[in-house]
């Protein structure tokens, strides 16, 4: 008598037929329940955000000579070519290098139903230290997007690119979102929304008239180069900085990392080329609970920078305090070949809006302890931050403060 094999049940999350949207904290637990993210452990509820959730370095990092995309194989297969050398992350964790891309399989791995999607982005701190990471996955041929169905593990490639960094097991750099369907807003949807329901677009705390909102397949943000009373903009990383610790639990000086940026005259700066500046965007941003939004990829027509290496922003941003309140972008800037002039208000990033498959049961902000709630500073989490001042400053030489953008620690 032969006995048939009875295939395991594929996991389910508790969505509707033919519904669309990002999904929120409730069911990204209850994907976790059903096994959709899976990993060895159990995985922290803190690590569940309103619509994303952080993924964990697992036990083994491996330097490698290229970055690659598997395409037929398996990520364990292709790697066998390309190690270098096997780092442990366990216990005191190890120290990965600059310029040197590092492959480490992640704690958490996927059993995504054919209706279900994800996408992967580095967390807003991992960015602001300018640590370039994206996920690959089995079979894949694109970075950070991974396919209705995927089942199998997760793997993330870790580029320091400034500073030496110090990791282990354990910490989360990037973060993943499951959505369904068609998610994200046209730009007449966008503008609708902005008008009819919710400002999604404030400038100096009044709301962007929604006629004057910059739409080509996103909602664009323009660079704030006022600055402070003293011409402070922003930080620029400092050359041959000591490694930074991304696992010490407390505030780092950040005085031997990066140093002020100060503006020239008519509200400009001038980008050195292959330096990492971290800037401030001229208008705060309002996510509803309605929303999710990522900053996408700047297009390389527009100037020879790259901007902003971290993207989500979560249902909640800007919004906790009041919904006309907002909060400014942190932009995560890189000129390429040339030395490159910015200007003040000059547009150098975009926003893309997807719909939630429903509202979170908490959202970004206080309640949740998050870290760049209503932000007048750019440095990331790790460090000591400075203390903010009020009254915006409108023009040089006006005499008003706001909070000083690369006040040394």
């Amino acid at each position: 008598m032969v006995i048939a094999a009875v295939a395991e049940p594929e996991p389910t999350i508790d969505i509707p037929l033919g519904a669309s949207g990002v999904l929120p904290r409730r069911l990204l637990r209850q994907a976790i329940d059903a096994g959709v993210v899976g990993a060895d452990d159990e995985i922290p509820v803190a690590n569940v955000q309103p619509a994303s959730l952080d993924l964990r370095l697992g036990p083994v990092a491996y330097r490698m000579r290229c970055s690659f995309l598997p395409g037929a194989d398996t990520v364990e297969r292709k790697l066998r070519d390309h190690v270098l050398d096997e780092l442990d992350l366990r216990g005191e964790g190890a120290l990965l290098e600059t310029n040197r891309p590092y492959l480490v399989a992640l704690r958490e791995r996927l059993a995504l139903p054919g209706a279900v999607r994800a996408k992967a982005n580095p967390k807003s701190s991992t960015g602001r230290v300018d640590v370039f990471t994206r996920v690959i996955t089995d079979h894949g041929t694109r970075f950070d997007e991974i396919a209705p169905g995927y089942h199998g593990p997760l793997y993330l490639e870790v580029v320091p690119l400034s500073f030496a960094i110090g990791v282990r097991e354990g910490l989360s750099l990037n973060q993943l979102r499951l959505s369904v369907g068609r998610s994200t807003l046209s730009d007449d949807e966008v503008r609708a929304f902005h008008q009819e329901t919710h400002h999604l677009l404030l400038r100096d705390g009044v709301p962007v008239p929604a006629d004057q909102l910059a739409l080509a397949d996103g909602l664009f943000l323009g660079l704030d180069l006022r600055g402070d009373a003293e011409g402070r903009v922003g930080y620029q990383a400092r050359e041959n900085a000591p490694r930074l610790n991304l696992t010490a639990g407390v505030p780092i000086d950040p005085a031997p990392y990066f140093e002020p940026v100060r503006r020239e005259g008519g509200n400009r700066i001038i980008l050195a080329p292959q330096r990492f500046y971290l800037l401030m965007s001229d208008e705060a941003v309002s996510i509803p609970p309605e929303l999710a939004s990522e900053m996408t990829a700047y297009d390389p027509t527009s100037g020879e920078l790259r901007t902003h290496y971290a993207g989500f922003f979560d249902p909640g941003f800007g919004f906790d305090a009041g919904p006309d309140d907002g909060s400014r972008a942190a932009l995560e800037v890189r000129a390429h070949d040339v030395p490159f002039m910015i200007e003040h208000g000059q547009r150098v990033c975009k926003l893309t809006f997807d719909k939630m498959l429903e509202p979170p049961d908490v959202l970004y902000g206080s309640a949740m302890g998050s870290s760049y709630q209503h932000q007048e500073e750019t440095l990331g989490k790790y460090f000591r931050r400075g203390t903010r001042r009020a009254g915006p400053a409108k023009e040089a030489g006006d005499g008003q403060q706001r909070l000083p953008l690369g006040a040394e620690a």
